[in-house]
């Protein structure tokens, strides 16, 4: 997804003992069968992919997009200790203007509710960096918001320059198609068992992905600036999605979104533009995860 990710497509991997997973999306491809893509990865341009899946045929769709931090080009050390700061600095999150932010936004929010059925919800997750701009972006296009849910996190990073609050919470935007859309899956009970207080509030308090769930790169470093929870993704899962349903995910980074649709017995379609990120989503996939659906899960089935 050359613009879906906002980064030239980097050299490719070799793929040719991974077909049974990875789609390499080719431009004389015209469209795709769910047969063909379900619980698969698409290599590929988002915007291209998407407009060759069928119309009215996903049940639930996660998105995290770009945030488009702003942060200046150059490196970043904390005042006092001297240390480099890991921030997201990706050239995938840069972009030119806030327009050119609004206008890759609006263009995945277009042809992802084209593949809506008429009542599967949205997920969009972002930080105060862009989430107002997304949400009015999605109010414009005839999007229905249910609710926000604030993810209040257990471990953010601190604010080392002291000279502003620390930044310890994300935005999740749910929504249906439109205003008239009916009999969404909501499951209640759940969704009252991880929200904060007795009726269950839409505010999650959980830790960033830190340990062993932390994918790594060849030098140790963070493979992935934001990858997220899978404590994250099954809350958003099993709120919204009953067993067998299908669940798109189209900027999938590593993966995180289908990993945990698989766990819980959801079927899966994500769309990646990055062949480094492709390559670590088949690796996890190696490793079958394990999910209690009553409690966190089990870390020591991470890797």
């Amino acid at each position: 997804m050359k613009e879906a990710e906002k980064q030239s497509k980097p050299e490719k991997e070799d793929f040719n003992d991974k077909t049974t997973f990875i789609i390499e999306d080719k431009k004389e491809k015209q469209s795709y069968s769910l047969d063909e893509v379900r619980n698969k990865v698409i290599l590929g341009d988002a915007f291209e992919v998407l407009q060759k899946l069928e119309e009215k045929c996903m049940d639930m769709v996660f998105i995290d997009p770009p945030y488009f931090l702003q942060l200046p080009n150059k490196e970043l050390k904390r005042w006092k200790v001297k240390t480099v700061v890991e921030g997201v600095d990706d050239t995938w999150d840069k972009f030119p203007s806030f327009q050119e932010y609004d206008n890759f936004v609006e263009r995945l929010l277009r042809e992802v509710k084209r593949v809506m059925k008429p009542n599967a919800t949205l997920w969009v997750i972002a930080t105060y960096h862009s989430i107002f701009r997304i949400g009015k972006i999605m109010q414009d296009l005839g999007y229905w918001i249910l609710n926000d849910v604030i993810w209040v996190k257990s471990n953010p990073m601190p604010n080392w320059l002291g000279v502003r609050f620390t930044n310890a919470t994300e935005t999740l935007i749910w929504a249906v198609r439109d205003r008239n859309a009916k009999k969404y899956t909501f499951n209640r009970e759940y969704a009252k068992s991880v929200g904060i207080g007795k009726v269950g509030a839409n505010v999650w308090v959980l830790p960033l992905c830190w340990g062993k769930e932390r994918l790594k790169d060849e030098n140790g470093k963070k493979l992935h600036s934001t990858q997220k929870p899978i404590e994250l993704l099954k809350r958003v899962l099993l709120t919204s999605t009953k067993e067998g349903d299908l669940v798109l995910d189209p900027v999938a980074g590593t993966g995180t979104t289908g990993y945990v649709a698989q766990a819980l017995k959801r079927d899966f379609i994500m769309i990646e533009i990055n062949p480094k990120y492709a390559n670590a989503i088949i690796h996890r996939f190696k490793k079958p995860l394990r999910i209690n659906r009553d409690t966190s899960i089990s870390r020591h089935n991470v890797e």
